[in-house]
């Protein structure tokens, strides 16, 4: 990672960036990040913003504009979707995160959202990155479908050398020769990306599966893997749902995951608190080993 200097890591144990939106610490807090593919209706938000707080979100996720594989596909409510998305903030108290397809909406998107998403399609779009780094809102990047770690951070680098420092890194799959997934998510991509950049990153198993059955376990492991957070897509009726129905979780799956992946974090915690020793001779079956009350 020679070609970087402002997004690498300078030693194993220099700090990592921390992104601050409220109180909320990302690079330090684990973040949830939970809402709808799209912006539909101010009902379905708001309901949906609603539900997903209850269960521990601490940030909404909602697209007002969707780049879509059809022109004839829903394509976001544009203005009006986040004109929905300031009234969910303004009834639960949820920062948005919200995507900006175009470099000329960059300024008055970033009048209604607190973090600003660049989708996997635009993670080359060098102009919208060179945008979104002359302002100080924080960034979060989707890795390309097709791109590796080295053009990912490089990508990153372009925002940070405008003088934006707030990235965040989003690893939420690539293409590969499967076709059972949606995509293939990398959590590789999670240590590797601590090993060489001090930049936060968070994992999305919708995208990165595209399949409703797959969603829960890939949390856990992106939690086990050492992700700083997660993004996930929940409407309060996902068979109603304009766009990504299959992969959109209802909020009573949303609250058992999240009811999940605390007691993980606690399990985590304490196994790297107090590290399992093997036990050896009449020992065995008498080791506790920590955490393990919290599965049963």
């Amino acid at each position: 990672m020679k070609d970087l200097k402002l997004g690498a890591r300078s030693s194993a144990d220099s700090q990592p960036t921390v992104i601050t939106i409220g109180n909320i610490r990302i690079g330090i807090d684990f973040v949830i990040i939970a809402g709808p593919c799209s912006v539909e209706s101010e009902k379905q938000t708001i309901l949906t913003a609603q539900k997903v707080k209850e269960a521990g979100a601490d940030m909404l996720r909602g697209g007002a504009f969707k780049p879509r594989t059809s022109p004839y596909a829903f394509q976001g409510l544009g203005l009006e979707g986040l004109k929905i998305l300031e009234k969910a903030k303004k009834e639960t108290g949820l920062p948005i995160v919200s995507e900006v397809i175009d470099p000329r909406d960059v300024s008055w998107v970033s009048e209604y959202v607190d973090i600003l998403q660049i989708g996997a399609r635009n993670m080359q779009n060098f102009s919208l990155l060179r945008e979104v780094g002359r302002g100080r809102k924080p960034v979060l990047l989707k890795r390309g479908m097709y791109s590796t770690l080295t053009e990912w951070l490089n990508c990153a680098e372009y925002i940070l050398a405008e003088g934006n420092p707030n990235v965040i890194l989003c690893e939420r799959g690539i293409r590969t020769f499967e076709t059972y997934t949606r995509n293939t998510l990398d959590l590789s991509m999670v240590p590797a990306v601590k090993e060489v950049s001090h930049l936060p990153i968070i994992v999305d198993p919708s995208h990165g599966t595209g399949k409703l059955s797959l969603i829960e376990p890939m949390c856990m492991a992106a939690v086990a893997a050492g992700t700083d957070g997660l993004i996930v897509e929940v409407h309060h009726n996902p068979a109603e749902a304009l766009s990504d129905k299959d992969q959109t979780l209802d909020p009573e799956s949303f609250a058992n995951i999240a009811k999940k992946i605390n007691k993980l974090r606690t399990f985590l915690k304490e196994l790297n608190t107090h590290p399992v020793s093997i036990p050896t001779g009449d020992e065995r079956g008498k080791t506790k080993i920590p955490g393990e009350s919290l599965f049963n």
